[in-house]
């Protein structure tokens, strides 16, 4: 075991100074980098060291990671978090900072690229008897196989990049006619994103939920659940609002998905902080879909309801410690939601928003937290993710968590860009979220721009009315009292009050 005395975090934004805030708290030293775009961003200040990578682009600073490794050196930093994204998920990054001497904050190099790649992934799954959905087993290039492999299938079928994910390389194919237009454009796209153009085909899941269930494993062999999380309001196969726990799994498909969640960490010999996720259908039967091997950014409803630090956690694991709780030892308290609110337009397709924040003011409260990296007056930089915070809400139960969200939503004071802080208040209110009802087609189904636009309320029309009526009543009686001014008939304000001499 060695204990580590400081941490570089090879990231940015409002995950940085989350992770800054936990070593904080056990007396870690910390060392930001930033690219220029980043020199007054919170993380740089809030860090006890800070290093200039270069300009803007990822590929020019955040996703240096030899440069990385060398600052580790000059500074004597004893491990490196790497949050998500960048190179949370690299495995040539994670093998070169272990020979360099550096602890990876995360799983070992072997197991990120076994989960790395849907294909392997399910290889490995297979002999912990894990619900797969019927697809290929291997990598397809060949369109004519392709095709006979879609037929035996059975539409509609999935076509999804074998590297990567985010919904690049992804086609839904309804019928044989669009079968070979949609392959070509999958490879196409899974070719230019991720530099391999394999894909794979499963069968499509209509009405699909995306459940994930939160692991810890230790170096020791030990692995826990930290039970699921619901992700299933999504746009462009990304997520927007996330809870914990779902509001339709039971006790037992719970625990029958938490074991099996475990069964894939051992898969790989896993160990630190990961997620399995799972494609679950309108009968709750679930499906292995990929594992994460990272932090994840809704991480922090997890944490709500269980009181786990998982950064703290991922740093106890590094250091060689056993987990310090069993799997007996976990429970679920209350509710917890998540929305990502994004420097996008939901009116205009969710496209991003680029600006100055004219004004920034967080909500507070009971049972809400705030993970950001921005302040008043801080633009919001072109190059990189356009999250700008996550809203987090705890309460006794899930409606009381809706309900302080949708305060929250409400005190959450943004001007200068456009956000999904609308979208997301929409959703929370709306009867398919409210009862549990829905799955990842929640925006085709229920959305379309307008219903954003400004739209008074019965009461709110009747208020308005009544105030109108005060104010004509007040501007009448004005209108009477100057004209009895101008005919010498104005009335004394002594005699107003009643006076008398």
């Amino acid at each position: 075991m060695k204990k580590i005395n400081k941490v570089l975090i090879a990231n940015r934004g409002e995950i940085a100074l989350r992770i800054i805030r936990s070593l904080k708290e056990i007396d870690v030293k910390t060392v930001a980098i930033y690219s220029e775009a980043d020199r007054k961003a919170l993380h740089v200040r809030e860090a006890d060291e800070a290093v200039l990578l270069g300009p803007p682009p990822s590929n020019q600073s955040y996703l240096l990671g030899d440069k990385i490794i060398e600052v580790c050196k000059d500074l004597n930093v004893d491990a490196i978090h790497p949050g998500y994204g960048f190179l949370s998920e690299n495995a040539n990054f994670a093998r070169k900072v272990n020979s360099a001497g550096i602890i990876f904050i995360g799983p070992s190099p072997e197991s990120i690229e076994v989960m790395g790649d849907k294909i392997s992934a399910k290889n490995a799954v297979t002999k912990f008897d894990i619900p797969l959905v019927p697809g290929t087993k291997d990598a397809i290039t060949d369109v004519d196989e392709a095709k006979k492999k879609a037929e035996d299938i059975g539409y509609p079928i999935l076509i999804k990049a074998s590297a990567g994910g985010g919904g690049k390389g992804m086609r839904i194919v309804e019928s044989a006619d669009d079968f070979e237009s949609q392959m070509k454009l999958a490879v196409s796209e899974a070719t230019s994103a991720f530099g391999d153009g394999s894909v794979f085909i499963e069968k499509f899941i209509t009405s699909p939920r995306h459940i994930e269930i939160q692991i810890l494993g230790d170096t020791h062999g030990n692995i826990v659940h930290l039970f699921e999380r619901e992700c299933s309001i999504q746009r462009r196969h990304q997520k927007v609002i996330e809870e914990a726990p779902s509001a339709v799994l039971t006790p037992e498909i719970r625990e029958k998905m938490g074991q099996a969640a475990i069964g894939v960490a051992k898969a790989c010999n896993y160990f630190g902080a990961g997620t399995v996720e799972f494609i679950v259908d309108d009968k709750l039967n679930f499906y292995f879909l990929e594992m994460n091997t990272r932090l994840q950014v809704e991480h922090p409803v997890t944490e709500m309801i269980t009181g786990i630090d998982l950064v703290k956690e991922q740093v106890r694991i590094a250091e060689g410690n056993e987990l310090p709780f069993k799997q007996e030892d976990l429970s679920i308290n209350g509710h917890s939601l998540e929305v990502r609110v994004y420097a996008e337009d939901p009116k205009n397709n969710f496209l991003p928003d680029i600006g100055k924040l004219k004004s920034y003011r967080r909500p507070q409260g009971p049972g809400v937290r705030v993970d950001d990296g921005f302040e008043e007056g801080m633009d919001i930089p072109i190059y990189y993710d356009p999250m700008i915070a996550k809203l987090v809400t705890h309460a006794a139960d899930r409606e009381k968590a809706i309900e302080r969200m949708i305060r929250a939503i409400d005190e959450y004071n943004i001007t200068g860009i456009e956000t999904t802080l609308g979208f997301c208040k929409y959703v929370l209110k709306h009867e398919a979220f409210t009862s549990g009802n829905f799955d990842t087609k929640f925006i085709d189904n229920h959305y379309t721009p307008d219903v954003l636009e400004s739209k008074l309320t019965e009461e709110e029309i009747e208020l308005a009315s009544a105030f109108a009526a005060q104010i004509m009543n007040e501007n009448k009686k004005k209108s009477t009292e100057q004209t009895a001014s101008q005919n010498g008939n104005a009335v004394s304000p002594w005699r107003k009050r009643n006076r008398q001499f």
